[in-house]
């Protein structure tokens, strides 16, 4: 079994880990002047957010389109509850997203509309899986394609606790085959409890000791979950005080987002954050215009990610968001008509967001119209940009890691869109090129080669 590691992890004892507790790892243990520091976090929208009613049309003929296939549901232009005007354009945002127009109107949010995958598919799980595997249509892939981001990063640290963090019950598919990552719900319940609290010092250096024999996977993810545990139940807590006066929505959601903002602070080498925010698949009882169960989800969204932008906008040592990218999206978007139990079913293109401190702010794509000879099979917004596409820029652009074969494997044609800034790097195709010299074009005799 070979070992998986891209970068070394800290393995000092437990009261040399603890005393650095609360000082700034970054330029401690793992500054790397030739390294990237950027910090991508990925949250997904489980169950299919409609984005015709989170950006919807304003004006043109696209108005009357969707007016007319959304009598209820259809958010008003004008007098209570009416849509937040983008700008210029014909299109504005849900009203519960007033926080999200706010970093809009300061250009640290990106929309890109009609966003998808190349085929549609209305299957909540495969539509989700093959997002997060970033090979549509195929489901065999071994590997997530943050995980192939992970694999590939040749510029990161070179020695990190946390280069990767999955909040939630369980790490998402799109980190599938990284060993490194650190899957975490709740900071009060990532500890180590086994038997009396008196045991406890013990039983951390008898496992280290075990973890320390040898230099597989296995005692790699051991010490680094050690390593993990020691600054976290110091520094993580509940009693977290957000900077900048950022006010969290007190929900689950709400919660995940700090635990993010706190590691991030902790400068522990993070990387790659993911986190879900599910019950967007709202068949029926979605609300009236601009209000109701859909309103609610898009107040809590975008409180949220306009807190945790705010608490790490010019706080701490350094200005966190000059090296964040939030990146947020669905598996699909919903139907242009709304049906009889006042819901929207399946549909297939939606808007992504990108939010951080280097997006260039806007609508960015290209919107396909809503008369229905523009709309997919008759019935949904088409997908004129492949999801991949916008991922793709953030990584060569923000993460400067161009191994598009490899994360990405049969995507091509790549071009940006403009939503971020950043060097551009020529897209790696081909032949997959992973970090420790191993190159192949199948990315599952990697994962074999690595004991996956």
């Amino acid at each position: 079994m070979g070992e998986i590691t891209r970068r070394g992890f800290v393995a000092g004892c437990c009261a040399g880990i603890a005393a650095m507790a609360g000082s700034r790892f970054n330029t401690v243990a793992f500054a790397d002047p030739n390294g990237n520091e950027e910090i991508l976090v990925v949250l997904f929208l489980r169950g299919g957010m409609d984005g015709l009613n989170f950006m919807p049309p304003l004006g043109g003929t696209d108005r009357g389109f969707y007016e007319a296939a959304r009598p209820t549901l259809r958010v008003p232009t004008s007098g209570p509850g009416s849509a937040l005007q983008l700008g210029t354009s014909d299109f504005g945002l849900h009203p519960s997203a007033a926080p999200l127009f706010d970093l809009y109107q300061s250009g640290h949010l990106s929309l890109v509309q009609a966003v998808g995958q190349t085929e549609a598919n209305r299957s909540h799980f495969d539509a989700m899986q093959y997002i997060e595997l970033g090979t549509p249509g195929l489901r065999s892939t071994p590997t997530g394609w943050l995980a192939r981001y992970l694999a590939t990063a040749s510029n990161l640290p070179q020695e990190v606790i946390v280069p990767s963090l999955s909040v939630g019950d369980l790490q998402t598919t799109s980190l599938l085959g990284n060993f490194e990552t650190l899957n975490m719900n709740s900071p009060d319940n990532y500890n180590l409890q086994i038997g009396p609290y008196q045991w406890r010092s013990a039983q951390r250096t008898a496992l280290r000791k075990l973890y320390s024999g040898g230099g597989s996977w296995l005692h790699n993810s051991g010490l680094q979950s050690l390593n993990s545990l020691d600054v976290i139940e110091l520094n993580v807590t509940d009693d977290y005080e957000p900077g900048n006066g950022a006010v969290y929505p007190e929900t689950s959601f709400g919660e995940h987002l700090q635990v993010i903002a706190q590691m991030i602070k902790l400068e522990l080498g993070l990387s790659v954050a993911t986190l879900d925010l599910g019950g967007w698949d709202t068949h029926n009882g979605q609300g009236a215009g601009s209000g109701g169960f859909f309103a609610t989800l898009v107040d809590e969204l975008s409180r949220g990610l306009a807190a945790f932008y705010t608490d790490l906008d010019g706080s701490g040592a350094s200005d966190y968001a000059s090296r964040l990218t939030v990146v947020v999206q669905s598996e699909f978007g919903r139907r242009l008509g709304e049906n009889a139990d006042t819901g929207t079913d399946h549909g297939h293109g939606n808007v992504m967001m990108v939010l951080g401190g280097n997006t260039v702010g806007g609508i960015h794509g290209a919107w396909p119209g809503l008369d229905p000879g523009q709309l997919f099979d008759g019935v949904d917004l088409d997908a004129s940009t492949d999801y991949r596409q916008v991922l793709s820029e953030i990584l060569i652009r923000r993460m400067c890691n161009p191994n598009l074969a490899t994360i990405f494997p049969g995507y091509s044609g790549y071009s940006p869109l403009g939503v971020v800034t950043g060097p551009d790097l020529p897209p790696v195709t081909g032949q997959a090129i992973f970090s420790d010299g191993f190159e192949s074009g199948d990315v599952s005799a990697w994962t074999a080669s690595v004991g996956g």
